[in-house]
Order: structure tokens, then sequence, then C-alpha cells
């Protein structure tokens, strides 16, 4: 599997990752015939290579022609009118879904700070043509390069003020920081606006947020350069480019965990239910030596962002806690599929884990297991034996 890393140091935006993708290899040629797909031609485009803080990146400009400038300064495009102008260019579907992706998830973002209906939003920023360009470009360069799964590092941002269509706007922008919630950001003290809504959304919107790149078969690199040198940091954007050295799911969850020793035991499976049935991965409770020699529970969660919040809030209202632990964690999973085999009880679903294409585990469904033998007063230990057994069947899966 080809997959695209984000080594987001110096943080990103929309310019810094087509860059990165040029200089990484992606044709301009190739960049110019897709784009004139989009029926959009009051513009120009232009990379070159720069130095920043002594190392060698792609620079990617998008210049407005003069006899157009005016008009495009005074226009405002609804996410209605960008995603229209999308769909009616001759770019490929999946170009296309991609790119109004990007869109409607910066629509929402500016729909929120600004208190208003993402329909309602008047891009002016985000909906200039050098974004258009960019978030498109960046789609256009993933479909061309067939990059696969899309990861980046931890975010950083940068901090003071920048001029906005609004006016003065606090560095990161607003956007920028609604587009964040949920992922890895690192605030620093450099006054420049390291990464723009339109870098968040095109990684947010395409990408995993993950502590350290996959392991990979190092094939492309690249370095998109930011419009102005900084004395702390290079202004760079790196992208590694290759192949997975293990094919296998991975995303990021969180770990959330707390120390108990002065709740009834039965309160705990009351309270493992009820974070379960809130929509955590996961749960477990282990045995625990506490401070002063005393014995005690440590409760375990595993939970994604859009449900954290819910359970926090169930962890401190159904135990005696008085705190909690949270951190992210990385996980690697082997790829699941689940399929119906026939057995002589009836058919029983069974989950097939597998790995670079091959099969590594096969586990029967414990319910399906359950209400067979159940109905037919066999043993349960029977009846998973005998889906495993039909299983053993199975050599490949499409």
């Amino acid at each position: 599997m080809k997959i695209a890393y984000f080594d987001c140091f110096s943080g990103a935006s929309g310019d810094m990752i087509l860059g990165a993708l040029i200089d990484a290899g992606f044709s301009q040629e190739r960049l110019n015939e897709e784009l004139k797909r989009l029926n959009v031609d009051n513009y120009e485009f232009d990379s070159k290579k720069v130095i920043r803080s002594a190392i060698t990146g792609t620079k990617f400009d998008v210049s407005i022609k003069e006899d157009t400038i005016h008009d495009e300064h005074h226009r405002k495009r609804t996410l209605k009118d960008i995603s229209r102008l999308i769909n009616e260019s001759l770019l490929s579907e999946s170009i296309k879904k991609d790119s109004i992706r990007i869109f409607e998830n910066l629509a929402n973002a500016e729909a929120k700070v600004h208190n208003t209906l993402p329909e309602e939003v008047h891009f002016h920023e985000v909906g200039a043509i050098d974004s258009i360009v960019d978030i498109v470009g960046a789609v256009i360069a993933f479909d061309n390069l067939k990059i696969e799964n899309i990861y980046y590092s931890a975010i950083r941002t940068g901090t003071g003020f920048v001029k906005c269509q609004h006016g003065q706007f606090p560095i990161p922008a607003p956007a920028t920081v609604e587009l964040l919630k949920g992922y890895h950001v690192i605030g620093t003290n450099i006054q420049h606006e390291l990464t723009t809504p339109t870098g968040a959304a095109i990684l947010t919107t395409l990408g995993v947020n993950v502590e350290m790149c996959p392991e990979i078969t190092l094939q492309q690199v690249g370095y998109g350069a930011g419009s102005h040198e900084i004395p702390q940091i290079p202004n760079l954007l790196r992208v590694m480019i290759g192949e997975t050295i293990m094919v296998c799911e991975q995303d990021e969850v969180w770990m959330v965990e707390t120390n108990i020793d002065d709740m009834p035991g039965e309160h705990f499976g009351y309270l493992l239910e009820k974070i379960l049935d809130a929509g955590a991965l996961d749960g477990y409770i282990t045995p625990v030596q506490m401070k002063k020699s005393r014995p005690g529970i440590l409760i375990s969660i595993i939970v994604d962002d859009v449900h954290l919040s819910k359970v926090e809030r169930i962890m401190f209202e159904q135990s005696t806690t008085f705190g909690i632990r949270k951190y992210r964690a990385s996980r690697k999973k082997l790829h699941r599929k689940l399929v119906d085999v026939n057995t002589e009880y009836g058919t029983i679903k069974v989950k097939i884990g597998m790995l670079n294409g091959s099969i590594k585990n096969i586990t029967p469904e414990h319910e399906d297991c359950r209400k067979v033998a159940e109905e037919r007063g066999i043993p349960l230990k029977l009846i998973y034996n005998t889906a495993m057994n039909a299983a053993q069947s199975i050599k490949e899966l499409n």
C-alpha cells in the first residue's frame, strides 16, 4: 500500500502541501493538464526551488491575471458555488468527491466561527482562486501519485495576528482551530501563521493524525516551502512517500484511565456497561496496589474522538473518582471482514482478520453462537468449534 506521511514540523498550508508533492516528483505539467478540466482560467501558477534554513524546497505560487484581479478580489463564493464549479468540471469523480469534502469541512468550520449555516458562508480567503487551486491540485496530486492513505504528524501553530477579510484575527485563525479540534496540536511562540485553514482542512479531511511515520519502504521525499524565512525553524513541510512494510489498518484513539479504591465492587460492572453503551470501543478493569498499600481498581477505557467527552462525563457521574488521565494511543489492526459460514446448525457469522491479504485469525461471533446454542439446547463450545471448522475452508476473500 502506497502512503504519504506529512511531517508538519513547521505547520502546513495548501501551497506547502502541493509544493511538497511536486518536490517529491508530481509533474507540474500533469497538474496543469488536470486543472484545465476546471472551468477557471483567470489564474497562473508556477513552482520554483527555494532555500529555507539551508534546505531546498519547492515554492508553489498562484497568481490572478491582472485583468481579473479587481473582480476576483470582490467575488464571494458560497459552498454551493464551489461545489457546482467542481462538479461541472471534467475531473474524475473521486477527485471531485474529495475536493468537495474538504470545502464542506471548511464551510462547517467557518460557520461555527461566525455563527451561521455552512451554506450561508461566503468564502473569502479559502474561496479565492489560489485556495481552489491548492485544494483541488493537492487532491489531483494524491490521485496521480496513487497515494492510498495519508498520514500527518502533530501540527505546529504560531502566534500573533493575521489580517483577514473580517479584520485582524488571532493566530492560529479561528477556522484553523475549529478544524484542528480533536487532533494533536503543538503551539509555538513563532510570530507567523504556520498552519492555515486550507492546510488544516486538507490534512484533517483526507489524512490520519499519528505520532510517527508508519513503517514504510521510503521511495520519495519532498519539501514544500512557505512564503517566508523563519529564524527559529525551517519554514518547510516535508512529505515522505513509500510502500508500507506491513499492510494493516492504523488509527489513533484515546486511553482514559482512573484509579479507584473506595467504590463497591458491584458498581464497577454497572459503570463499565454505561461507558460501553456511550460508545467506548473497549474497557477493562485491573486490580492494582495503590498508595498506603491499599488494594484498588484501575479502570481503562479505549474511546475515539467522537465519544470522548460523553465517556468522561459518565466516569465522573457514575464513579467515585476525583480525576482521570487521558492520552493518545496508536493502534494497528488486522483488516477485518464478517463472513457468513454455513454449518449443520445454520448460518453463523465469523470475523476474519487479514494481514497483507492473507488470513491470520478467524473468530466466530459469540452472539451468533450463543443464540444457536440456546435455541437448540446444544453446548456453546460445540457450536463454536463447528463454526471454526466451517471457516477453515475459506482460502481467500475478495
